[in-house]
């Protein structure tokens, strides 16, 4: 600023100077902040706008609420814009509460007006004419072109998206008005966004959720039942960093335990991988990433080290026998956040690759075929309308062939489609599936079919409120009903993201849910420290 000055004087701070007059004053205090902008010359009656990002939620809801009316009151023509928190009581709230606690800055306005509609009547009832506030996932999905969305994003290779998702849904920005000559500055809705949620009742009762008395964390893992009541842990990063332990969750008499495995070869760093097990035969272990810029190549089969005699019930480590498939035939490119499903064609299990990303492809939708026994790649024909390209869904064998369900798509957005691959003579058909009441999209989840359900448990989705319970979706009727999670038995917040789960035992009504957590760039990494086991009996009936 050229020819700037600062006052000296007690009260107010001004730096001043032709153009530009910069005040510092304690805005709790009315009289004070009209003499200073008196003093400023400050024309009342002008067009005015207030910017307020992450102020007024460090104060005590009062002088808030006060400095909101008192700004309606004193500016006719204006316009407020307020960036600040909400939704303080799911997970992802109360870990966000708990920094800003540790920070000595604690959010109060968030308890009284904890989401969007509560602050839009806030300020209605303070005063001003109109407001629209919206959450940041609305905002940038509905608001922000689809061209400049693209090129923010292509800067830098990006692969969090669970906690950017989770961290713009506990955001809003506001925009509220005063006079005729600014209401036109107001935000839109946009009916693209999630502005307008799926609005869907949940069905009682909860789900029972109960945790396990052993430590085991990690996020981007990729399980595998190896035998019964055996699951292999495999990959994912942890306290420790990337490249967690290989350990396997037995259940024994005495209930369950994690020991340590050895393996013949390096399982290297891989997140977001998959471990698919083949009866009888071990898990084959593909794809991954080691870095958003490195995409793991190999493909591994583990099984069972036969020269190793002894009980995984009765030591503190179990040897398993790890070889590379070396495969003929065209193999997929490389990706990670993709599914490897068991299928059956012409007598033969074939592994069917798909989806995902990779380095330069934000969301990939082609399918590969893959017959173990043989280790070949193969094509087979595969008949209808392919599913939309995306990443982090899930795949679940099923009569013969697999249901699809949710992910992420190219522009970013949640999808909550089911669709079948069907088996026929010449190969399978992609079969898309009405399902009624339309579930609400959701990705980064995990799913199971169990008879002639599919069930669907945890993810992120963008238009619900908290953590995504269960989802049942009755593959014969094509129905579905939404359940809530009963977490009062869980001792931290429990986010389902990036977690794994396994069916232990089909004759008893209960999933096993292992890892997950969230690594936010603003809070820090949280971790789902304890297995949980989830109680079906309201879901399977």
């Amino acid at each position: 600023m050229l020819g700037c000055c600062l006052s000296s004087h007690t009260g107010p701070t001004y730096v001043s100077s032709g153009c530009y007059h910069l005040i510092g004053v304690d805005v709790r205090e009315e009289s004070q902040v009209e003499e200073a902008l008196g003093g400023a010359a400050l024309d009342w009656t002008a067009p005015t706008l207030i910017l307020s990002e992450v102020v007024l939620t460090y104060m005590e809801t009062q002088c808030s609420d006060a400095i909101i009316s008192w700004a309606g009151k004193r500016f006719p023509q204006s316009l407020f814009v307020m960036y600040e928190q909400i939704r303080p009581h799911d997970p992802f709230g109360r870990i966000m509460q708990n920094h800003f606690l540790k920070l000595n800055s604690a959010l109060h306005a968030i308890r009284q007006y904890p989401d969007a509609a509560a602050q839009r009547h806030r300020f209605l009832d303070k005063g001003w004419e109109q407001c629209v506030c919206l959450d940041m996932n609305a905002f940038y999905l509905g608001l922000v072109p689809e061209e400049e969305r693209y090129r923010m994003e292509s800067l830098e290779t990006f692969d969090e998206y669970e906690e950017w998702h989770q961290k713009c849904s506990h955001y809003f920005v506001l925009t509220a008005s005063k006079g005729s000559l600014t209401a036109q500055a107001l935000l839109t809705q946009s009916p693209g966004s999630s502005a307008s949620p799926h609005c869907r009742s949940l069905s009682p009762p909860a789900l029972s959720v109960q945790a396990i008395p052993i430590c085991v964390e990690g996020l981007g893992m990729a399980t595998s039942l190896v035998r019964p009541w055996q699951v292999l842990l495999t990959g994912g990063s942890s306290k420790g960093g990337r490249g967690a332990a290989t350990r396997m969750l037995l259940r024994c008499q005495d209930g369950w335990t994690c020991v340590m495995v050895e393996l013949s070869r390096d399982l290297d760093v891989r997140l977001y991988h998959t471990a698919t097990s083949l009866p009888g035969r071990g898990v084959v272990v593909y794809g991954g990433r080691s870095s958003p810029l490195k995409p793991v190549q190999s493909l591994l089969r583990v099984s069972l080290d036969p020269g190793d005699p002894s009980s995984p019930e009765n030591t503190d480590s179990v040897k398993l026998r790890m070889d590379e498939m070396v495969c003929t035939g065209d193999p997929p490119p490389a990706r990670w956040r993709h599914t490897a499903t068991l299928v059956h064609h012409c007598g033969k299990d074939f592994l069917f690759v798909f989806g995902g990303k990779n380095q330069s492809a934000t969301v990939l939708g082609d399918g590969y075929f893959l017959c173990p026994d043989q280790q070949q790649w193969t094509e087979i024909p595969v008949d209808g309308a392919a599913p939309e390209a995306r990443h982090s869904h899930s795949a679940c064998p099923y009569e013969g062939g697999l249901v699809l369900f949710g992910g992420l798509n190219r522009k970013g957005v949640p999808l909550g489609d089911t669709v079948v691959l069907k088996p026929n003579e010449r190969g399978f058909t992609w079969t898309k599936m009405e399902v009624q009441p339309s579930p609400v999209p959701r990705y980064s989840h995990s799913a199971h079919v169990i008879g002639a359900k599919l069930l669907v448990v945890g993810g992120v989705w963008l238009d619900g409120p908290g953590v995504p319970g269960g989802l049942v979706i009755n593959l014969t009727t094509h129905s579905s009903v939404e359940f809530s999670l009963d977490t009062t038995a869980v001792p931290w917040p429990l986010m389902l993201h990036s977690f794994c789960s396994e069916l232990i035992e089909p004759e008893e009504p209960e999933l096993l849910l292992i890892g997950g957590g969230g690594n936010c760039f603003s809070f820090g990494t949280h971790f789902n420290t304890q297995p949980l086991t989830v109680d079906l009996r309201p879901v399977l009936g």
